[in-house]
């Protein structure tokens, strides 16, 4: 079977929608946008679209590079780079951002997802496909039907958040827990299982014949995603320097983050006005305020939450 060169293009879309929604995180970090505007919004479904995208490949790329046979030497040494980068990037981040380092990120997902994804290489493509269909039943209740039905404390240490069934997992830069992530790398398996059972991948393979630009992008993904973050933060830094961010008003930053996190969790606009004016006022009262911001302080500690808990009822009193 030749090497399908659609799917390395797709990849290398998918890096450069992963270089803009960084560069955005980036123009954030230095203050040039709003807080909250790489996490909220049309932003936080974007990340979450790129994160599906790149796991969906890694699953279809599986089921190419080890159906019939799983080639194990082959495996095993893309695996070793895939799990040696995520552990880097959980040293240089541990070392830059030591209260948000990234302890469970893309990287570290795809190696897992990819472990585990070799158990549903000979299965029918419809047992995976009804897994795949659990597993976003699950979220679906999890996030919308009954929120937090399948979190618990227990989970809230970074040993555990991975799996991601915590319910105030510990801050990161990046995180992509297993659960429900793992879905959508399934969701690769299965759709690549059915096209070489339907007979499809000499099709695709035809689709697209002579290499381009973001298809070598694609076959050199690894590096790529290794090497952009730190050349767009230099960049950024750099023009920082000529043209510094101008300095933000923290209790305003705090309040629009807060209330944007507030209506999108589908409460009333009023209610997340009181409510966020209300916790910004009293952590600003509390010397609370900048450690939280700047991660010093975690948004589970008793102070917080116990000014979380009084603005909350006084905000439903219309207080």
């Amino acid at each position: 079977m030749p090497r399908i060169t659609l799917i390395d293009t797709l990849r290398g879309v998918a890096l450069v929608a992963m270089a803009t929604y960084h560069f955005t995180w980036d123009l954030e970090f230095f203050g040039y946008l709003d807080p909250g505007t790489a996490t909220q919004g049309f932003f936080r479904i974007y990340a979450r679209s790129i994160a599906s995208s790149f796991l969906f490949l890694a699953g279809v790329s599986l089921v190419l590079a080890h159906v019939p046979a799983v080639r194990w030497r082959s495996f095993w040494k893309r695996f070793a780079m895939v799990a040696g980068a995520a552990a880097a990037i959980s040293i240089a981040t541990r070392v830059a951002f030591p209260n948000e380092w990234i302890y469970f990120g893309i990287l570290h997902n795809i190696a897992l997802s990819s472990l585990i994804g070799l158990a549903f290489l000979r299965l029918p493509p419809p047992v995976t496909g009804a897994l795949v269909l659990a597993v976003i039943a699950l979220m679906v209740a999890d996030y919308g039907l009954s929120p937090g039905l399948l979190d618990s404390a227990l989970f809230d240490t970074r040993w555990l958040a991975w799996l991601g069934f915590s319910e105030y997992p510990p801050r990161s830069n990046d995180y992509v827990p297993l659960f429900p992530w793992i879905a959508a790398l399934l969701a690769g398996v299965a759709i690549a299982r059915l096209a070489m059972f339907r007979g499809w991948l000499p099709r695709l393979a035809g689709i697209q014949t002579s290499p381009n630009l973001l298809s070598k992008a694609g076959r050199h993904s690894l590096a790529i995603y290794l090497i952009h973050q730190p050349v767009l933060i230099a960049l950024v830094y750099l023009f920082s320097l000529i043209s510094p961010a101008p300095a933000p008003d923290p209790r305003v930053s705090y309040v629009r983050s807060c209330e944007a996190g507030c209506l999108q969790q589908g409460n009333d606009k009023g209610l997340c006005q009181r409510f966020c004016g209300c916790t910004a006022d009293r952590l600003i009262a509390q010397s609370l305020l900048t450690p939280l911001q700047t991660a010093a302080l975690a948004p589970q500690d008793e102070r917080v939450q116990a000014i979380a808990e009084e603005c909350s009822i006084g905000a439903q009193f219309g207080n």
